[in-house]
């Protein structure tokens, strides 16, 4: 199979979707690799790398969405790269279509096979294509709003881990998977009083087991949500439902409620984000401020840090290429189950149920949908 790697069009995105030596991988296995000059320049994965593991480097996009059966890309596609896309190709990257009705339609009326990385599950019913993201971003999230606290950026002046004769700042992180656990790490390692709040018991039992005195665990109300938001200086949205939109927990007449100076760091926002007023920002303007509050809401925040989240991402991604370059998308996709939750596309149809919900879409098994269907193009 030929599988393609064009440049990423987003704002300050410099992730790649394959390493150098993802590429070799794929390379040995009797794959043919082409990627668009530059794409990991930026991050030090210069052409002549990717040259000396066998890949050929091509100077446009076009030429690549024109000639590879597999797009392996990192981020949704922008506008003008859906328009390339074509029936029975594969794109293999994050999509995030809950709530992006526009990017949607335009991948079913394409006609391509897409696999978001996002739904992939595993035997012990985790993401693993979304954790190593998660984990970055995660982390990432106390990193921001600590820098969003400092009042040069409309933030309280709050110093997260306090110092001597001053009390630490309070975070407040709503959800207990992997980014908030993350986060909560980070926020705990800076000496802030953390809090973490989540509706699975036994996801809190585990965390209290493992941090003890060092990290509150509540359970997530309404009341409690009040409580915990109002009471903090940073407050981290890490709410996910697979393929779904993320819920609001955090309404607007909430925000009359926090401290004045507080921060929200919503790392749901590819979901459409847990705070009501939250909108997706970029790396190159990423907070704004509503009533006094500042939201950091960039999409793409493991792009800050592209060179760690590039290599962690391809990690993971690779032995599902591997899997699908070696048997062919639609055999691949019917023997794994976990592989084929990732299908959100097929042949102008919504195979993902959460996505066909929030859209408004007929749902079609995917199964049934790859019935009969034509491989994609070596």
């Amino acid at each position: 199979m030929l599988i393609g790697v064009p440049k990423e069009l987003k704002n300050h995105e410099y992730r790649v979707g394959l390493t150098p030596g993802g590429a070799r991988e794929l390379i040995e296995h009797g794959h043919q690799v082409m990627v668009q000059r530059s794409a990991g320049h930026a991050i030090g994965m210069d052409d002549e790398q990717y040259q000396a593991a066998g890949a050929r480097v091509v100077d446009s996009a076009e030429e690549i969405y024109a000639s590879a059966g597999m797009i392996t890309k990192v981020k949704e596609p922008q506008p003008e790269e859906c328009s390339m896309l074509r029936p029975g190709q594969l794109l293999y990257a994050y999509l995030h279509l809950a709530p992006d009705p526009a990017q949607t339609r335009a991948l079913v009326e394409s006609g391509c096979t897409a696999i978001a990385y996002e739904t992939v599950t595993d035997a012990h019913g985790g993401l693993p294509l979304l954790a190593p993201m998660s984990e970055v971003a995660g982390r990432m999230a106390i990193q921001a709003g600590a820098h969003a606290l400092e009042k040069s950026r409309g933030g309280s002046g709050v110093l997260l881990g306090g110092v001597p004769g001053v009390a630490p700042g309070h975070v407040t992180v709503l959800g207990g998977g992997v980014v908030g656990i993350n986060a909560a790490r980070m926020a705990m390692g800076l000496g802030a009083h953390v809090t973490i709040l989540d509706r699975n018991l036994n996801r809190l039992k585990e965390l209290d087991e493992r941090h003890g005195p060092l990290l509150r665990t509540v359970f997530s109300t309404r009341d409690t949500i009040e409580e915990y938001v109002y009471g903090a200086d940073l407050v981290i949205g890490a709410v996910l439902i697979p393929g779904a939109a993320a819920p609001k927990l955090v309404t607007r007449a909430m925000l009359k409620g926090m401290k004045r100076g507080a921060v929200i760091v919503d790392v749901a926002i590819d979901q459409g984000g847990c705070f009501e007023t939250s909108k997706p920002t970029t790396h190159q303007e990423p907070t704004f401020i509503i009533d006094e509050v500042v939201h950091y809401c960039v999409a793409n925040m493991p792009g800050g840090v592209a060179r760690t989240s590039t290599y962690a991402l391809t990690n993971a991604t690779l032995p599902f290429a591997l899997e699908l370059a070696n048997k062919g998308v639609t055999q691949a996709l019917i023997d794994n189950p976990h592989l084929r939750n990732g299908l959100n596309i097929h042949a102008h149809q919504i195979t993902h149920s959460a996505v066909a919900s929030a859209q408004g879409y007929n749902h079609t098994d995917p199964l049934k949908a790859l019935q009969g269907s034509p491989d994609t193009p070596a």
